[in-house]
């Protein structure tokens, strides 16, 4: 459980550089997210959700970068942190975060 707790740190690390901005703009994609939001890929087209860092706190969405993880792993070539669920299935569980 250790291991898992570090990993999903680490990965919240790697969202956070991933939006810092630098000397020659923004890393990454010309249409960064607003500060305190990330971007995330979704389902079998990638569709884009733009989400607050907030929500890396919360359990339920812990337990879906640890599938994430399991199914991508957090260095991809993709650029960008991937979901394995439909949209449905996440637009359903981050309306459940944002109501708790």
């Amino acid at each position: 459980m250790g291991m898992g707790i570090i990993k999903i740190a680490n990965a919240g690390q790697k969202l956070k550089r991933s939006i810092t901005p630098k000397k020659n703009g923004f890393q990454g994609a010309t249409n960064s997210p607003k500060k305190g939001h990330f971007a995330v890929y979704v389902g079998e087209t990638q569709k884009r959700y733009v989400i607050p860092l907030s929500t890396l706190d919360h359990p339920l969405f812990r337990e879906l970068l640890r599938w994430a993880e399991e199914e991508f792993g957090f260095d991809n070539s993709e650029g960008g942190l991937q979901i394995p669920c439909n949209e449905d299935y996440f637009e359903g569980l981050i309306s459940l975060i944002s109501a708790t």
